[in-house]
């Protein structure tokens, strides 16, 4: 895995040993960062369930003002340090060892609004439902905000217009999906 494009533009990224992590592959993340590339400049980019932190790694590399990447497993928040360290990215970054939850519940005391929130967690255990029922009515979430999500091609987003949100752009790939949600 390596960093797509941008000031980092070639380093190749450490990936975490196991089955913990799902990194999103080279393709999928360079069709994901086509379509943001020209508001990236500047954005404060949320990195929820980051893995190896590749995503907001991508994004501070394209220019991102800041990126704050939420991972609650030890191995792969390391990782993240060690990527960061190693794209010199360090100083634009904030990573907390934290379930996602928790994360934005401690960010809306500090008074953020992201202009991108992305998560990637793991298929199938209806986190996404959570974390979207935790920003709903947050300060993290402006009407300028995209929440990007990354799912199994199976999980569904009908409820989140009962949420406030709505499906606003959906990118279907061979084996998931990115479901792209505003207010």
């Amino acid at each position: 895995m390596r960093v797509i494009a941008g000031s980092a533009k070639r380093l190749i990224l450490e990936t975490i040993d196991g089955m913990e992590t799902r990194p999103t592959t080279d393709r999928i993340k360079e069709t994901l960062f086509n379509m943001l590339n020209p508001y990236l400049q500047g954005c404060y980019f949320l990195d929820l369930f980051s893995g190896s932190g590749a995503i907001g790694i991508e994004a501070l590399s394209r220019g991102a003002k800041k990126a704050w990447f939420v991972e609650s497993q030890k191995k792969p928040v390391e990782c993240i340090k060690r990527n960061l360290i190693h794209t010199k990215l360090e100083s634009n970054a904030q990573v907390m060892m934290m379930d996602a939850v928790t994360a934005i519940r401690q960010l809306k005391t500090q008074g953020i609004t992201f202009d991108y929130i992305h998560m990637d967690p793991p298929y199938g255990k209806d986190l996404e439902r959570q974390v979207l029922m935790e920003l709903k009515d947050s300060c993290l979430v402006g009407e300028e905000t995209e929440i990007i999500i990354e799912s199994d091609l199976d999980t569904q987003f009908d409820y989140v217009e009962s949420l406030g949100f709505r499906v606003i752009k959906e990118k279907i790939y061979k084996t998931n999906k990115h479901v792209f949600i505003c207010r």
